[in-house]
């Protein structure tokens, strides 16, 4: 049957429910969200005279958790409007409406009774064919299927939303043996698609895949600890960016999680996988479990491996935990020889083989530690997946790992590594044996372009699930078109190219734009269009900023002056170019890089991405196109029904204040992405192949290269003083700096068209020489250049 999702209710409103509901209104979708009615009045509700029966009270529970929700940081909505689409109500009096969801989801409190007694309640109310599941990350589910109908159990399984929702990617989907498996197919594709989520289909054991391989991976780590008597401070230097993993890296992680949330899934894997061969790395060690007895539980209650304090200055200091005294001290900066020779190995695979051989003791920390994962996913294999690549897309999702396990394997050699494994005392499971004796060397492989995984019950590889859905460019290194030392150019195949380029945070040097040309040029000589793209963390910081500091330091101003017509004409090309140019930004994506973004002819963004122009905050105006682009739009936009400055006004402070979007949909209410030309892609995975499309399809319409516009109005003297006037104000209210007020101001003369006596009709070149000549004199004041050293020494902003 076609089952289309349009309303979804969320049956508890806690710190997932909330968050789960958010995330649904946040992709379109009604959400009703409800929670139990408060047994007893607040006092604020007996000041006031309330019964347990009036409406306010019996919602206070939800509305609570809604609101501290949205107020919450990182925000779980893409833009607060999205908030109006969550209802919500209580169990007493709203169970009922759940007749009109079509998917109802339960995310009450971890206990299996708890959870039945809701599950009653819906057997009653919902319609016959509606999909129901339980969010939980340990109660087995096929437990919560006893006693319930035929129709219940077809349309029931579990899903595991990793929190926060919004940003960790994973969702793991859990059916029972009584689950239709179209049910299975839809929630699969529907997460994906709609939710932006890494679905993978996880197996019915405890603690299903991520949660069984990450906590292993943690508990492994404390045993290493314990072995090699290691601090708090240094495993975290180990075990954070610099394999790859996030900056919480083990123990902060632990904090964030909460130890007792930690405890909780080692002691129920310990009790409930007799036949793990790795069980005992799940005992709890004696530090553990103090910490868990003295309520040291992370920053749910203010302390756990890490302790926030005050200094006596009044400063925030971070202490670390003392695993051998229990008493917290200042944080210490580990050092070890391999991890700062690794350090400016920009390539992760390169940087990782060069950890895990070094002779130091980090080495020997990553030896062992590798040794015991690879041992354990192993045997995982078949009990909790039946494909390596399902523990590999889990831990990515939803752990953050830029690799996954069995990728990692594979980068360190998989027979090399066997054997030393073997040799220092550790098993494998003995498939990994017999798939290297039938001759694969490896868990994946490329080959024309489509990435293969090795299936163990047919011994032979399979193409990954999604095909052309998901475009990786690396996979299409056999098909290069053209390559310096910073960018590459694929040919990804329906006469489409792409450009990719890999330099530190994506910055855009003149390699980059030399990369950004020829792509170009060669796709309008020999394909139907261009997609600029990357697999990197972030799409772009932005432009080069050593290399302006370096010339302007230098007073090397010809040098600058030719640097920033470069980027300007390359920006140009962008959107002049005789084929179409379509971008997929995601992550940080700021300053030259969303630059780019507005010169292409269409956008399709990863939701998750966060752009915006940035400069102001370093002492700059937008000199790549960026100022232009926003007083032509500006311009665009001017209605003859309101103030010709409202809009310029609009787009002025975007720049001033440095304003970023939270979120592509952000993008759109800040006049970054245009709405009926750019989209947001759901699912960043998707976002290359959908910018594919989109070239074949703006081709395909018989694309024209557009007219270079003379026909921007500015509005001079009559918006100038306007803008100057409010400079002055936020200067006067200590908002702004002199310094922030003198580049506001310049960037208020550009954005005018300068000192003109009255509106004037001018080209977009005309807009880019004033940028350039602001952006340049800029590069000459003092504190300009204090803010640029500030940020290339620290990343960190100067406010001078």
């Amino acid at each position: 049957m076609k089952r289309t999702i349009r309303k979804v209710a969320v049956l508890g409103s806690g710190v997932m429910g909330s968050r789960i509901a958010a995330h649904f209104a946040g992709v379109g979708l009604q959400v009703l969200l409800l929670d139990i009615a408060p047994a007893s009045l607040n006092e604020q509700e007996q000041q006031k005279g309330l019964s347990l029966d009036h409406p306010a009270v019996k919602n206070r529970i939800v509305n609570d958790a809604l609101t501290a929700a949205v107020k919450s940081n990182p925000s779980p909505v893409y833009t607060q409007d999205v908030v109006k689409r969550i209802t919500t109500g209580n169990f007493s009096d709203n169970m009922k409406d759940i007749a009109t969801c079509d998917w109802i989801i339960e995310v009450v409190v971890e206990r299996l009774d708890i959870k039945q007694k809701v599950i009653d309640q819906v057997e009653q109310y919902r319609n016959p064919g509606t999909l129901i599941t339980s969010n939980t990350s340990g109660i087995p589910i096929h437990m919560m299927t006893e006693g319930r109908s035929d129709d219940f159990k077809k349309h029931f399984c579990g899903t595991h939303f990793f929190n926060p929702p919004r940003y960790l990617r994973l969702l793991e989907i859990i059916p029972t043996p009584y689950t239709d498996p179209a049910v299975v197919d839809f929630l699969m594709h529907y997460g994906d698609l709609m939710l932006g989520k890494t679905t993978v289909l996880a197996k019915d054991t405890p603690a299903f895949i991520a949660n069984r391989v990450g906590v292993f991976s943690i508990m492994a780590i404390f045993d290493l600890v314990d072995k090699m008597k290691l601090t708090i401070d240094e495993v975290d230097a180990l075990t954070g960016p610099v394999i790859g993993r996030p900056k919480s890296a083990t123990f902060r992680t632990a904090d964030v999680v909460g130890i007792d949330t930690l405890v909780k899934v080692a002691k129920g894997v310990a009790d409930n996988c007799p036949g793990d061969e790795a069980r005992d790395k799940f005992n709890i060690p004696q530090w553990l479990q103090k910490m868990v007895d003295n309520n040291w539980l992370g920053d749910k209650t203010g302390q756990g491996f890490f302790k926030k304090t005050k200094g006596s200055g009044g400063e925030k200091e971070i202490l670390t935990l003392d695993l051998n005294t229990m008493e917290y001290g200042p944080r210490n900066k580990p050092k070890f020889a391999s991890i700062e020779a690794a350090k400016p190995v920009e390539d992760l695979p390169s940087r990782i083989k060069m950890l895990h051989n070094a002779a130091d003791r980090a080495g020997e920390f990553y030896r062992q530690f590798h040794f015991n994962l690879f041992s354990y996913i192993s045997h995982r294999i078949p009990e909790i997946s039946d494909e390596v690549y399902r523990l590999d897309d889990a831990m990515k999702a939803g752990f953050g790992w830029e690799i996954g396990a069995f990728e990692t394997w594979d980068l360190l050699g998989v027979a090399r590594t066997a054997q030393a494994m073997e040799a220092a005392g550790f098993t494998n499971a003995p498939w990994v044996k017999e798939m290297l004796d039938n001759g694969a060397t490896s868990f994946y492989k490329v080959e024309a372009g489509k990435r293969l995984y090795y299936d163990i019950s047919t011994k032979s590889y399979k193409p990954l699930p999604g095909g052309e859905s998901f475009i990786i460019l690396n996979n299409h290194s056999d098909k290069t078109v053209w390559k310096n030392s910073a960018c590459t150019v694929y040919d990804i195949g329906d006469d489409v190219f792409a450009l990719e380029w890999r330099t530190k945070m994506n910055s855009i040097g003149s390699e980059v734009l030399e990369g950004l040309n020829k792509a170009i040029g060669l796709s309008e000589e020999k394909a139907r269009g261009l997609v600029i793209a990357n697999d990197g963390a972030n799409f772009s910081a932005g432009a080069n900023v050593g290399m302006i500091f370096m010339y302007a330091i230098e007073q090397e101003y010809e040098e600058l002056d030719f640097a920033i017509r470069m980027f300007q004409n390359s920006m140009m090309r962008v959107r002049y170019s005789s084929v179409p140019v379509v971008i997929a930004p995601h992550g940080l994506t700021l300053g030259g890089g969303c630059e780019m973004n507005l010169h292409a002819d269409r956008i399709c963004a990863a939701a998750e991405t966060y752009i915006g122009l940035v400069e102001l905050g370093v002492g700059l105006i937008p000199g790549g196109g960026g100022t232009k682009e926003f007083v032509l739009r500006a311009a665009d936009d001017m209605h003859p029904d309101e103030p010709e400055t409202i809009t310029l006004k609009n787009r002025f402070f975007n720049i001033a204040t440095a304003k970023v979007a939270t979120s592509a949909f952000e993008g759109y209410e800040l006049g970054i992405l245009r709405k009926g030309q750019d989209e947001v892609v759901m699912n960043q995975g998707r976002r290359i192949a959908e910018a594919k499309k989109s070239v074949v399809e703006i081709a395909d319409q018989g694309y024209i290269t557009p007219e270079q516009r003379k026909d921007i109005k500015v509005l001079g003297q009559s918006a100038l003083g306007a803008l100057y006037a409010g400079i002055n104000g936020m200067w006067r209210a200590n908002y702004a700096t002199d310094h922030d007020a003198l580049v506001a101001r310049k960037l208020a003369y550009v954005m005018c068209g300068g000192d003109l006596s009255e509106p004037t009709m001018v080209s977009e070149q005309y807009l880019l020489d004033l940028e350039r000549e602001a952006f340049l004199s800029l590069c000459g004041e003092r504190k300009t250049l204090e803010r640029i050293q500030s940020v290339l020494k620290s990343g960190k902003p100067l406010r001078n």
